[in-house]
């Protein structure tokens, strides 16, 4: 695939000090780094953003994650390789990044779950992850990035 364009924020260095602040934001919050990570590539799948899934499953695979666990993602409701509060995440993840799909974007049962296992800070952490994941994607899908990317 060959891309449109530079990435957007490669060509507006203020976004990427702004995207910086934003990953640092969300990974100081106490959430599990595995939980972030997985958090991103299901975002990521649902989205079709290519080098955010790649670059996902790197990252997750960098640092200790199983490849039994990383292949279930996609599927992860189906799956024993989650932790309760993983799958909490992984559900929250699916609603806040299909907002249209539903009238009630994020379901209170879905939220419940989520709060019974993350602090509001981690929640924001959370929250402030997915929509940097959801951001990340819409730039990369848009103008064809493909993978893999060299983030430097």
């Amino acid at each position: 695939m060959q891309a449109r364009m530079t990435n957007p924020a490669a060509l507006l260095p203020d976004a990427t000090k702004a995207i910086n602040l934003l990953y640092k934001a969300a990974h100081s919050a106490g959430v599990p780094g595995a939980t972030l990570e997985l958090v991103h590539l299901r975002a990521s799948q649902i989205n079709g953003c290519s080098p955010c899934v790649d670059s996902g499953a790197r990252s997750a695979k960098k640092n200790g994650e199983s490849d039994e666990r990383l292949f279930a993602v996609a599927a992860w409701r189906d799956t024993p390789y989650f932790t309760e509060a993983e799958r909490a995440a992984l559900a929250l993840a699916e609603a806040a990044t299909r907002l249209a799909d539903r009238a009630d974007a994020v379901p209170d049962d879905i939220w419940e779950d989520a709060a019974k296992h993350f602090s509001e800070q981690e929640l924001a952490a959370i929250v402030l992850w997915i929509a940097t994941t959801n951001l990340f994607n819409r730039l990369n899908a848009p103008t064809r990035q493909p993978a893999p990317q060299n983030w430097g």
